[in-house]
Order: C-alpha cells, then structure tokens, then sequence
C-alpha cells in the first residue's frame, strides 16, 4: 500500500474487499492483498514464465527478456505509478505479476497456433490467454487442498479478467466465471488494475527496443526518427560524449521510461479532478479508461509501437523462429486431438476435450514444448519409455 498515511475513497482497499469465493481465516499480519501476490509469486504458472517467450526464444542468448523477467518489470513500473497517485501497490502487483500467467510457450505465436488449431477442428472454442490467466488462478493450479486454484480475493480476479477495459462475454469459459464470480465485465476495473495495464504498455514497448538492439535487428541510428524515443537518445548521446553504445541503450531507455511514468501519473491526476472521481464505483462506471497517458504522449507510443511491429515482431529471422514455433504448437495439438492416449494419465482421461488439450499445451514451457514435439514425432529421439 502506499506510504502515505491517507486513504483515498477510490483506492482498492483490503478491509473493503468482497473476499474470497471459499471462505478463509485471516493472516495475523499480511493484507488480503499481500496474500494473494505471495500465492500468485509460489504458483507452478508463475515459475514457468521463466522459460516462456516474450519476444525472442530466451535460449538464444542469456539476456533476452522471458514473460518472467517481463512480468518483474511490469510490476516495478507499476508500482512506481501506484505509488505516486496514492493508490495500493499491493494489488496492484499482484495484477502485474498475474496478467501473462496464460501465455502459451513461444508468446503470441503460440496463442496464434491454438486458435488456429481449434478452427481446424471446428471448434467454437476460442483460445484467449487473458481467460487462461484467470483459469489457472481459479481452477488450474492445484496446490491448496481446500479448494482448486489460489482462492484470490474478488478485487484480484476481477482485475486480471479486464485489466485492459470492459469485456464482451463471448468466451465459453469466460462466460462460466462471470456467472461464478461475477466480474462485472461490462465494467471499467479499479485504477490500479488500469496502472497494471498502462505499465504493461510501457515495459514491452521499451524493453523490446532493448532485445531488438542486442539481437541487432536495429541500431540506434534507426531510432532517431522515432518521436520521443529519437529525441532520448540523441541527447542522450550529446550529453555523454565517448559512453559506450550500452551505456547510451540503457540511459536512454530508462529515461524514456521515466518520462512515460511522469506522464501518466499528471494526466490521471488531471482526469481523476476533470471526471471528479470521489470513489471505485466512479471509476467502475466511467465510460472511459481513468488512468491514460496524455494526448501527445500516446501518439508517440503510437508510432514506437508502429516501428516495433515493422522492424521487430515482423523481422525475417523473428518469422522464421515463430514460424517453427506455430508448427510446434500445431503438430501437438493436433497429435492429441486425434490421440488423446499420448497425453499423460491425468489429461487423457478426458479425451478429445479442446479445453483441456489447451490447458496441457499452453502450461508448457518453450523447451518442454520442444522436447514433447520431439518425443512424438522424432524416430530417432530418445526411444524409451522412460
């Protein structure tokens, strides 16, 4: 929670929660809050990030972001905003360390493979990772022998199901924990699930400039015409005549982080006055997202985004590797479609279940996913049946 010692009425407060769905006794001496990101921090789904992708295939060099290493920053940025407008970091970190938890392996590519996968089969279930996310906190994940998933309180669920704006109900499974949970989709979230969002759009967009540069799909001159981002390093590299090239990369990316930081705690600041917002439901029922960027601000996020997609998610080598990855995903699916008794005792027994196919595949990591291919499909790989 913050530091300071006032509480705003439109904060997620932890006395205030709606609690639990299974009833709990309350910890001595952590918040609802702090309970549930030490959960989430313990969980198997968080631990695989560390071998998930972000961008690029973490084991081909040591310094490449994983969806782990992305969620630790997301949360850092977080806070930092929450913090500065008063609101509660600590769900705001639970939001923050949660909301890629249903990433596939191999990043997007994989969640394209899934849904590719399921309309080859003529399945009008429809793979989505935010969904995922929520299905591992509420069902998956099986540690606690009172209940399935973590038994996070209403406030965590909530924000993780629409931490990026009000939701259509159109997903199966979206669908059943709106009805268990009632998540209010049609609904704006708190602000600080907002802050997880806005934070989440500041670390990929730079970071992925960061991976870019040392995977030298671009160089630095390319960045110059970028608005913001160009400004950054060119005075960057006129105020620090002779740094090294990683010197500048790091000042200036960390500059420009914090001139986006800056930028969205004085705007929300300014639309938390101009939309006179007094409490949650103000926010909740606000017909436009509280916590924003400035005008100006998100035009130049517009444009860096603009030359991430041309010059990085869209680069020849970035293709070829994903493409592979798509094959991967797809061979897999496809394998235990048609033949269930390849998956292991506890996922075969409900047999050509999309869902629960999915639920295998997506919970792997990138290099499980490699060697489970390979074990399938490779003559020549480990024949064994240990």
């Amino acid at each position: 929670m913050s530091n300071n010692n006032f509480v705003l009425n439109y904060m997620c407060h932890p006395n205030k929660t709606r609690g639990r769905h299974f009833t709990e006794e309350e910890d001595k001496y952590r918040n609802c809050f702090q309970r549930d990101r030490d959960r989430i921090i313990h969980s198997n789904a968080f631990r695989k990030l560390e071998y998930k992708t972000q961008v690029f295939i973490n084991y081909a060099h040591d310094y490449y972001r994983t969806r782990l290493t992305h969620s630790l920053e997301v949360a850092q940025i977080a806070r930092s905003i929450t913090c500065r407008l008063n609101l509660n970091e600590d769900i705001t970190e639970c939001i923050a360390l949660a909301h890629d938890l249903g990433h596939p392996p191999f990043g997007h590519a994989g969640e394209d493979a899934l849904k590719q996968s399921l309309k080859l089969m003529n399945q009008a279930y429809e793979f989505d990772h935010n969904v995922q996310s929520l299905r591992i906190l509420v069902y998956l994940e099986q540690k606690h022998a009172d209940f399935d998933g973590l038994n996070l309180s209403w406030e965590v669920l909530e924000s993780i199901a629409k931490h990026n704006g009000p939701l259509p109900v159109n997903n199966k499974l979206l669908l059943e924990y709106n009805d268990k949970y009632d998540l209010k989709l049609e609904e704006f979230p708190s602000a600080e699930a907002q802050v997880a969002s806005i934070a989440d759009d500041i670390a990929y967009s730079v970071h992925d400039l960061d991976d870019a540069l040392r995977a030298n799909f671009i160089t630095i001159d390319n960045l110059l015409s970028i608005p913001l981002v160009g400004n950054v390093f060119q005075d960057i590299k006129n105020r620090y005549i002779g740094i090294s090239k990683n010197k500048v990369i790091h000042k200036s990316l960390s500059t420009i982080i914090g001139v986006m930081i800056n930028d969205v705690v004085c705007q929300t600041e300014k639309n938390i006055q101009n939309y006179n917002i007094k409490s949650i439901e103000d926010i909740r029922k606000l017909n436009k997202p509280l916590v924003t960027f400035s005008p100006e601000v998100a035009e130049n996020i517009i444009e860096m985004k603009r030359f991430n997609m041309q010059n990085i998610y869209k680069h020849y080598k970035l293709n070829r590797t994903m493409n592979k990855a798509k094959r991967i995903i797809n061979d897999l699916f496809l394998s235990f479609y048609n033949n269930p008794e390849l998956l292991p005792d506890e996922w075969s027994k409900c047999g050509q279940d999309p869902i629960v196919i999915c639920d295998y595949i997506s919970g792997m990591t990138d290099r499980f996913a490699i060697h489970e291919h390979r074990r399938i499909f490779d003559t020549s790989y480990e024949m064994t049946i240990f």
